[in-house]
C-alpha cells in the first residue's frame, strides 16, 4: 500500500534524491507556496500545480535531467518566464517543470558577424541592451519583450510590432542547441546563411517543447537603423482603416511596424500612457518607417499620401523621438491598459489575409454582441495578426465560458477565410479543438510521428499542441458539418 507521501506526489525517492544530487537541493522546489508561482503562464485561466520544480544552472545539469526523466518516466514541461499566453507551460500531471531562468548569461556577442550567443534565459529586451554599444539590436519585439526571454520566443515563434520587415523569431535564429528526452545535445543550424541536411531548426522553432529542451541560441543582430519615423493616421471606421494597410502594401512600401487599434484600444490606452491619441477615431494605425534619412523621408511622403487617399481624416509625424516613443508605447500598453478596466481579459491571436481585416473585425464585432460580451482589438495589421482581447468576469457564472466559445468562434472565423489559428502566441492547450478545424486527419497524424521521433514516450510537454484524433472527433460531431464550418454568413468574403 501507497504511504501518503506517495500518494501526494507520486515521483519516487530516488527520482527526488537524484534530482537533488544533479542540481543541489535549493534548485529543487517543493514547497506549495513556491509551486503557485508556476501553476501557470500568462493564460491564468487554466491552472496545474506541478508536483515539482527543478532549476538547473548548465547544460550538463539539463542533459542530466533529461535522461533522469526518461529512465523513471516522468513528464517534463519546460518554462521560461512564463509570459506564455496559451497554456504552453500549464504542468501536467505527475510531471514536473524544468524552470531555465537561472539559465540567463550572454555569452558571446560578435559585432563582426552581427550575432548574439544566449542561453535561453536571456530576456528578449536584453540582447539588445547588450548589443546597443556595437550599434546592434535584436528584432523581434514581443510586447513583453521586457520579461520574455529567449528560449519561449523560441518555443513559440514570437513575433511583435516589428516582425512585418524583420520577421519572427524564426528568420532571427541561425542556431540553437537542443538537448532531446534522452539527454542527447543537438547542434540545429549554423552560423552561416544555410546548413546542410534538414531543416531541422526551422522545426524545432515553434515546436513549444514537445521536441527538446533548447539549451543556447545564436540569433541574429541587426544595425540600428540611423533614421525611424511613425506616423499616426486616424480613421472615421475600421474599414478604410483596413484598406489604407492594404493599399501600403500594394504600393510597394515595407514599414517596420504597421499596426491598428479599435476605438475601445485607443481610449484605454490613451487614459492609460496619455499618449495624446485622437479619442474619436473609429481606428488610428501606426506606420513606422525606418532607414537612411533621404529613403525615409521619401518613404513618409509616400506613406501619408496614402493615408490621405484612403480616408484618413488626421495624419501626425512624431515631431521628435519622445514623441515616436509615446505613439508606440499605448499600442505595447494595450493589454495592461485593459486590465485596468476589465476584471479578466482572454487574449486570442490569429492570422487572416489583409484584405479581410474590415469585414472579420465587423463578424468578431457581432459575435461578443450575441454572447453579451466586449471586445477591444488591437492588430499587427501589415502582416493580418489579430488579438483581440474578451472582456470577461470569471466572478460570474458562465461569462468565463462565453469567453472561450467566442474566442474559439474567432479562431475559427481565421480559418474560414484562409488564416490560421496563431501568429505568434502558439497552439498549447488554448486552441487544442482549432486545430481539428485548421488541419485534417492526415496531416495531425504527420505532427504526431514528427512528434515520436524526437520523442517516442511522450514525455516532453505531453497533450499539448497535437490534438488526439478522438478529440477531433468529438469536435467535430459539435462543430463541422458536411466538411463545412458552420459560417454561411462568410459566404460574402
Amino acid at each position: 500500500m501507497k504511504s501518503l507521501k506517495e500518494m501526494i506526489n507520486p515521483l519516487s525517492t530516488s527520482f527526488i534524491s537524484q534530482c537533488k544530487t544533479l542540481v543541489g537541493a535549493d534548485n529543487v522546489i517543493f514547497d506549495p507556496e513556491r509551486l503557485r508561482v508556476y501553476e501557470c503562464d500568462a493564460l491564468a485561466a487554466l491552472r496545474a500545480l506541478p508536483l515539482m520544480v527543478v532549476l538547473p544552472e548548465t547544460v550538463e545539469q539539463v542533459q542530466s535531467l533529461l535522461r533522469l526523466c526518461h529512465q523513471h518516466n516522468v513528464p517534463i514541461v519546460a518554462r521560461g518566464a512564463g509570459t506564455g499566453l496559451a497554456g504552453g507551460a500549464l504542468p501536467v500531471v505527475n510531471g514536473i517543470v524544468l524552470g531555465l531562468s537561472k539559465m540567463h548569461h550572454i555569452l558571446k556577442i560578435d559585432s563582426h558577424n552581427r550575432t548574439a550567443q544566449v542561453q535561453p534565459g536571456v530576456r528578449n529586451l536584453a540582447i539588445s541592451e547588450a548589443a546597443k554599444p556595437y550599434g546592434l539590436y535584436y528584432a523581434p519585439d514581443p510586447s513583453s519583450q521586457i520579461a520574455c526571454t529567449i528560449g519561449g520566443n523560441i518555443a513559440e515563434n514570437s513575433g511583435g510590432v516589428h516582425c512585418l520587415k524583420y520577421g519572427l523569431t524564426v528568420h532571427n535564429v541561425l542556431q540553437i542547441k537542443l538537448v532531446t528526452i534522452e539527454g542527447e545535445l543537438l547542434t540545429l543550424g549554423g552560423n552561416g546563411l544555410d546548413a546542410s541536411g534538414y531543416d531541422l531548426l526551422a522545426i524545432a522553432i515553434g515546436s513549444e517543447g514537445l521536441l527538446g529542451i533548447v539549451v543556447e541560441a545564436t540569433v541574429r543582430l541587426l544595425p540600428i537603423q540611423p533614421c525611424t519615423q511613425v506616423l499616426l493616421a486616424a480613421f472615421n471606421s475600421i474599414e478604410q482603416a483596413g484598406n489604407a494597410v492594404a493599399a501600403i502594401i500594394a504600393g510597394r512600401l515595407v514599414p517596420a511596424g504597421l499596426e491598428l487599434m479599435d476605438n475601445a484600444a485607443i481610449r484605454v490606452t490613451d487614459a492609460f500612457v496619455h499618449a495624446n491619441y485622437p479619442l474619436d477615431a473609429e481606428a488610428i494605425l501606426l506606420c513606422e518607417l525606418d532607414g537612411l534619412s533621404e529613403q525615409v523621408e521619401a518613404d513618409v511622403a509616400k506613406a501619408t499620401a496614402i493615408l490621405q487617399a484612403n480616408g484618413a481624416v488626421e495624419i501626425r509625424t512624431a515631431k521628435d523621438e519622445k514623441e515616436r516613443k509615446l505613439f508606440w508605447a499605448g499600442r505595447k500598453a494595450a493589454f495592461p491598459a485593459v486590465g485596468r478596466i476589465s476584471a479578466d481579459y482572454y487574449c486570442m491571436d490569429g492570422t487572416i489575409p489583409r484584405k479581410h481585416l474590415a469585414k472579420v473585425l465587423t463578424q468578431i464585432n457581432q459575435y461578443a454582441n450575441d454572447l453579451g460580451l466586449k471586445v477591444v482589438n488591437v492588430f499587427h495589421a501589415g502582416d493580418g495578426n489579430l488579438h483581440p482581447l474578451i472582456l470577461y468576469d470569471a466572478s460570474q457564472p458562465g461569462e468565463y465560458e462565453r469567453a472561450e466559445q467566442l474566442g474559439g468562434q474567432i479562431l475559427e472565423l481565421c480559418v474560414a477565410v484562409g488564416g490560421s489559428i496563431t501568429g505568434e502566441h502558439g497552439v498549447g492547450v488554448e486552441k487544442l479543438n482549432q486545430m481539428c478545424v485548421q488541419f485534417s486527419t492526415a496531416e495531425l497524424q504527420q505532427f504526431e510521428r514528427l512528434k515520436t521521433a524526437f520523442d517516442s514516450k511522450n514525455l516532453l510537454n505531453p497533450g499539448k499542441v497535437i490534438p488526439s484524433l478522438h478529440r477531433c472527433a468529438e469536435f467535430g460531431q459539435m462543430h463541422i458539418h458536411n466538411g463545412q464550418l458552420p459560417f454561411p454568413e462568410l459566404e460574402r468574403f
